[in-house]
């Protein structure tokens, strides 16, 4: 079994600020750092220390060759990451005391994925490993299409959030990760949940898991103190993937997704702050 990711690696520019920059307004910054981010690479990395087998599909420039060292020291295979002239896709992202964030996106060498890379690199998958996908590189359709005939299960975050997008991943997937806002925007659209299995994260009210065959699920989330909200969503989607890919059952992927999230928001940066399998067990057999 093994998760192949077809994902954005940014390079994240992360500022802190007294609050979020509002219309017209010059703010200095109280803190800078640059780490490794793109929820792409989040989320490989996410499932990568939950334990899975993670494959990378990308692409960066010759910009930040220490991204794969870094995706690497995390245990991501990086083999399906091309190397290529334009520069690497990056994030300015403001962080305010509270912990929210606002993101400025430059999708760069995201948006350079051809086709023909992403099906060699799917050559040695097998029916029931997973593909994972958000919406922020190039290749979508096609892999899209590549991966259900070949009988893999699909797992797609729709962000950024695009409608069209949506809806022509939505026939493939097995599973769609979103947050309230992204399922509020699809079912104005479509008038009701697709038919394929949904969770709805909704941060500190926890998450929600929607299936055709079954109630639906919900768990609270747990009670933390938030340092850096950058990254919890890609956080929970790594988590949810390689819990399903190990065979655990919704219930038990939806908690240790949703104790996941917890521990990485506590905590600076994205792909950086994305916990172990054994940091998530130490939290929930002390959890409340």
């Amino acid at each position: 079994m093994a998760i192949y990711t077809l994902g954005s690696i940014n390079i994240d520019h992360v500022y802190r600020v007294p609050h979020l920059a509002r219309p017209g307004e010059t703010l200095a910054a109280t803190d800078y750092s640059k780490g490794l981010g793109g929820k792409g690479a989040n989320q490989s990395v996410a499932a990568a220390k939950a334990g899975a087998k993670v494959f990378h599909i990308g692409a960066m420039g010759r910009d930040a060759n220490w991204a794969l060292e870094e995706l690497t020291n995390y245990g991501v295979d990086v083999t399906n990451i091309a190397n290529i002239n334009t520069p690497t896709g990056h994030a300015i992202i403001q962080v305010d005391p509270s912990a929210e964030n606002t993101i400025t996106l430059f999708p760069g060498a995201n948006r350079q994925i051809s086709d023909s890379h992403v099906a060699c690199a799917l050559a040695s998958a097998r029916p029931s490993d997973i593909l994972l996908m958000q919406n922020e590189t190039s290749a979508q359709s096609a892999s899209l299409r590549l991966a259900a005939d070949m009988g893999l299960r699909i797992l797609y975050t729709p962000a950024p959030f695009d409608l069209a997008a949506l809806q022509e991943a939505i026939p493939h997937a097995t599973l769609l990760m979103m947050n309230e806002w992204e399922a509020a925007e699809m079912v104005d659209a479509l008038g009701h949940l697709p038919e394929c299995d949904v969770i709805i994260t909704k941060g500190a009210d926890g998450a929600e898991w929607h299936s055709l065959n079954a109630p639906p699920l919900t768990l609270p989330a747990f009670p933390v103190t938030p340092v850096d909200t950058t990254g919890a969503g890609d956080c929970f989607a790594g988590t949810i993937a390689a819990a399903l890919d190990a065979g655990l059952s919704r219930e038990h992927a939806l908690q240790r997704a949703t104790a996941a999230a917890a521990l990485q928001v506590t905590r600076n940066g994205a792909a950086s702050a994305m916990p172990t399998a054994a940091e998530v067990d130490s939290f929930l057999s002390t959890a409340p």
